[in-house]
């Protein structure tokens, strides 16, 4: 169920399987990224606390967050599994989770609009071959109507209580983590989960839904910056262009670029895969990140995708981008200084000329896999980009 947004995942086990769970919701969310900003862009600009504040503009917001993004998702969903007939169904089902919600139901969608797209899948392989020739038109479009409609009243009724309850807890959770400044803590579980390739199904799969309810309710959301933070791995590829083996000095300057100004995070994963102990270093930064954003009561309005520092100032609410920016600046001063005590600020090299052997992603575009070639920066480019192309 791989799609361009998600690359094939080779191999059984946990990871993979999470990582196809993860990639699949991924895909759902990631297609309809442009609408995310439109509507961040909208709401930071016509709002009443906007850049400028306009009450007819400002009508836009709560039709494209409540009814536009979760359709659009059901949408998707149902496309994956079904084509344009799943699509079909997948959105007017997901109209049943959002009637009669007053909170934005992406999880809904997420489930209803696949579901429903699999259903009909079943009806049309056991019908298949049994359509008298002058029936197809009239069976597909009735068959779609009716399960659509069908699974579009289950929703109404079975799922949207059920997602909204999920929602509200999943909220109230990280609620409870932000009002006892725990948020922080989640670093320890995001930052390895980046490292695995499981960026995108965090930042578009749990977190982004979340940031979004939050968003709508509060103008703003940390929850956008909790794993699309570029400062940490800035940090990182900052210690290894200064302290990391003198071979792949050269290569880093550009993937910091790629990194920091094109929003591609997935380029610096293979220099902590090579040397797995800095996995600690981007979890202090993005920790050290998190915690400045809460202090300072930073947030975005909107998810900022590709995680670039342009779309991090596109979608910083007005008077927020000296806060936001400190938080960027913390998290790579503090990955860098972990980093670099870790690389035995280039003296570790010196006893151990030899570098340990490189892991690089596989240029299949696979997630994950390793290799013993030492990254190039367009060997690491080409990989990330094939990866996942967006933070």
């Amino acid at each position: 169920m791989a799609t361009h947004y998600t690359p094939p995942v080779t191999g059984t086990g946990l990871r993979a399987t999470i990582q196809r769970f993860g990639g699949f919701l991924a895909g759902m969310v990631m297609p309809n990224i442009a609408a995310f900003i439109a509507w961040g862009l909208i709401t930071a600009m016509f709002i009443p606390t906007g850049w400028w504040p306009n009450e007819t503009m400002a009508q836009l917001v709560d039709p494209m967050i409540m009814i536009l993004l979760p359709v659009l998702i059901g949408y998707t969903g149902g496309r994956i599994v079904h084509g344009q007939r799943g699509a079909v169904v997948g959105a007017v089902a997901t109209v049943g989770v959002v009637v009669g919600s007053d909170a934005p139901m992406f999880l809904g969608a997420m489930i209803i609009g696949p579901a429903a797209a699999f259903l009909l899948k079943q009806f049309d392989r056991l019908i298949q071959d049994r359509v008298k020739p002058g029936f197809e038109m009239l069976i597909d479009n009735f068959s779609a109507g009716i399960i659509g409609g069908a699974m579009a009243l289950f929703a109404l009724w079975g799922v949207g209580p059920v997602a909204r309850a999920i929602t509200t807890a999943a909220g109230n959770g990280v609620d409870w983590l932000i009002a006892n400044n725990l948020l922080p803590v989640a670093s320890v579980l995001v930052e390895p989960a980046k490292v695995l390739f499981l960026n995108n199904a965090i930042n578009h799969g749990v977190l982004g839904p979340l940031g979004v309810a939050q968003s709508a309710e509060d103008g703003q959301s940390i929850l956008f910056m909790i794993e699309s933070n570029p400062g940490p791995g800035l940090g990182l590829l900052m210690a290894f262009m200064f302290f990391g083996p003198h071979a792949l000095r050269p290569t880093v300057p550009a993937a910091a670029v790629v990194h920091f100004l094109g929003g591609i995070h997935e380029i610096y994963f293979p220099y902590v895969l090579m040397k797995p102990r800095l996995i600690l270093a981007v979890i202090a930064g993005g920790a050290s990140g998190v915690l400045t954003f809460l202090i300072t009561g930073a947030g975005l309005v909107a998810t900022p995708s590709p995680g670039s520092i342009f779309a991090y100032m596109a979608v910083t609410p007005r008077g927020g981008h000296v806060w936001v920016l400190l938080g960027i600046i913390v998290s790579a001063a503090v990955s860098f200084v972990v980093a670099a005590a870790l690389l035995g600020f280039g003296k570790l090299e010196k006893r151990d000329p030899d570098p340990e052997p490189a892991v690089e992603p596989a240029s299949t575009g696979s997630t994950g896999t390793a290799s013993t070639a030492q990254p190039t920066s367009s060997a690491v480019a080409d990989t990330a980009a094939s990866n996942a192309g967006k933070e």
